[in-house]
Formats: C-alpha cells, sequence, structure tokens
C-alpha cells in the first residue's frame, strides 16, 4: 500500500528555530538509535516512521553505527525514504553522525578527517542520499586536534554532502572551541546534541547551555527520558522486558536502585497531577525554559510516540510545581 502522509502533519506539531539560523527544528525529533537496526522487524519501523512524520516529526536523527548491526539502521532508513518518504525529502531534516567505531583498522573511529569523510560517504550510500541536513562530529577526539575534525565538517559542506554541522557530547570548554574554528572557516556550528534530562543535569553544570546561547547554538538532548526510567514503566520496579534488565547497554540495574524508584514515583504522583504521564512531563521539562531546541526521543512501538507528541499539550510549569521537582530531585544521591 502506498504511503501519503497526513495532511494535518504540521497542525499540531511545535516547531523552534535553531539558534541564529534559519533552520527549524519540531519540539520533538525521533532517533534511530535502537529498534530500527537489522535484528529488529522491519515494519515495525516503519510503522513508526510513518507515524512519527503524520505527527509533525520531520527530523529523524541517526548515526553510522546505529543498528545492530552497525549501519542497518541506515539501511532501513534508506529503504523507506526511496519508498514511503520519496516525495518528502524536501520537508525532512535528516541528519548522521560518525566518532564510534564502525570498521576495522585504525582509521575506524575518533575524529580523523580521513574517517569522518569516508563515515559519511558510506553513510549517504546506505541512504541511498545526495546529502543530509546535518553532520555531526559524534563525540570529542583525545587524540586528533580539534581543527583537523571541525575542518573535515567545514569540508562535507563545501562538498555538498551536509548543509550544516553538529557536534555531541563535547564538553563547554570544547564546544566553545569548536564554535571559534568553525567560524573562521565560514561554516558555523548549528547544533549540540548533549545528553540531559532531569536525572543527567550536566550540561547546567558545567556551562554548556551558556555557550550555545552566548553563540547562537541551537541544541537537541537525547536520552530525555533517561532510558527508559523516567516513563511509567519503573514505577512498579524493574521489567523483565527493559534495558536496566538487559545485561548490555548503557541503562544497568544496578544502578536502578530503590531510592532512585522512589523518587521516579514521586515524580509519577506530580505528572499524574498535571495529568501527564510521566515521560510526558519529562520531555516537557526538557523543553521548558526554551533553552533546548527539540528533545530526542526513540520509540519501541507507535503508541509510544503517539504519547509523547502529547507532551507538547502542555509544556507550562507553575513555580510550585518547580519547586516540588527540585526537591524531589535533589534528594537523588
Amino acid at each position: 500500500m502506498i504511503y501519503q502522509a497526513s495532511n494535518k502533519r504540521y497542525h499540531s506539531m511545535k516547531y523552534n528555530r535553531c539558534g541564529n539560523s534559519g533552520l527549524l527544528l519540531p519540539a520533538l525529533s525521533l532517533g534511530l538509535w535502537h529498534n530500527f537496526g537489522g535484528v529488529d522487524p522491519f515494519e515495525n519501523g516503519r510503522a513508526m516512521l510513518r507515524r512519527a512524520f503524520d505527527l509533525g516529526i520531520t527530523h529523524f536523527d541517526l548515526a553510522n553505527n546505529y543498528g545492530p548491526p552497525p549501519g542497518s539502521a541506515e539501511e532501513m532508513f534508506g529503504a523507506i525514504l526511496k519508498t514511503d518518504f520519496a516525495a518528502y525529502r524536501d520537508e525532512l531534516v535528516i541528519s548522521t553522525k560518525a566518532g564510534y567505531h564502525m570498521w576495522d583498522g585504525p582509521y575506524g573511529e575518533w575524529g580523523s578527517k580521513k574517517y569522518m569523510i569516508a563515515s559519511l560517504d558510506q553513510s549517504l550510500k546506505r541512504m541511498g542520499l545526495d546529502y543530509v541536513d546535518i553532520y555531526y562530529s559524534h563525540r570529542p577526539d583525545p587524540n586528533t586536534p580539534l581543527e583537523e575534525t571541525m575542518g573535515a565538517l567545514d569540508q562535507t559542506v563545501k562538498q555538498g554532502k551536509a548543509l550544516y554541522v553538529g557536534i555531541s557530547s563535547y564538553n563547554a570548554e570544547q564546544t566553545a572551541e569548536a564554535i571559534k574554528i568553525l567560524d573562521q572557516l565560514g561554516t558555523p556550528l548549528l547544533i549540540h546534541q548533549p545528553s540531559y534530562s532531569m536525572l543527567n543535569r550536566w550540561i547546567e553544570q558545567d556551562g554548556l547551555q551558556d555557550v550555545l546561547q552566548e553563540n547562537g547554538v541551537g541544541s537537541i538532548a537525547f536520552c530525555p527520558l533517561q532510558q527508559g526510567l523516567l516513563t511509567n514503566k519503573y514505577i512498579n520496579g524493574v521489567p523483565v522486558d527493559s534495558r536496566a534488565a538487559k545485561p548490555t547497554g548503557f541503562l544497568n540495574k544496578d544502578q536502578v536502585t530503590e531510592e532512585l524508584l522512589n523518587k521516579v514515583q514521586q515524580l509519577g504522583s506530580l505528572a499524574a497531577e498535571r495529568g501527564q504521564s510521566l515521560a510526558q512531563m519529562a520531555l516537557a521539562w526538557v523543553l521548558r525554559e526554551g533553552r533546548i531546541t527539540t528533545a530526542l526521543i526513540g520509540a519501541s512501538r507507535v503508541s509510544q510516540i503517539e504519547e509523547n507528541v502529547k507532551a507538547l499539550d502542555n509544556l507550562v510549569f507553575t513555580s510550585e510545581e518547580l519547586d516540588r521537582m527540585e526537591a524531589i530531585l535533589n534528594s537523588i544521591e
């Protein structure tokens, strides 16, 4: 059955300007980190991508290593681009990244020009694209001069392989230097992708948010739901099918302490008083001050995307609600 996008897809989504650029991004973007790889059901991924676009999510975030296996999320997305989204390419913002391990030998990860350029060429081939809208350095490389990595990003724009460039997981000092280098090259930094949630506020403490705001750079927060911790899934303990219950991954069972679960339950009660799920409140919190351009959500089924988008129905917090949240959060060791 031929896909035709909803004619109401732009009726309710909120779009925010990305820093000082002309680019608008949806308040919620969809990441393909999990559940879109070669080991995952293709039709489930297709249904999620279709529904996300129908709800006004125009930004799809990938990386060279997303899968598993690495590269397979880009291949899956490329298949959808060729069929379902072929007529809508100019309505989409497609991003990819390079920085983590992709192939054997000394040139298969980090931030050298050789790796960054080769990786983007591979990503474009997997997705069947002439260019991506945003190309990121996925992580800072301690052994490659920042000038080289930023120079590689600049080169991709001047080659027409990317429209904008971004960085991810750089601290405030590294970001300020990257901004300076890219400005001198004539390719301004569009966006930074840091981890950020109610349970992970390093960008506030590090001063990264201030650097971005002062320099007119946008931001996209990844893991705003803290790998699912800030959802109703953990309110009654650790489910057997959760990421925390799996032996590998960024979230492990040892991190999900009884104390933390108690705080999650308290936050869930506050969300219920606001007429929201915990996930909806957590997303609203990330977007609350307008300093985050877009929150990057993940999903394993269509209903999660639908639930998350409803967070935009209530983005306003009273001072009392924020004080209660701070009291709960500050008690977490």
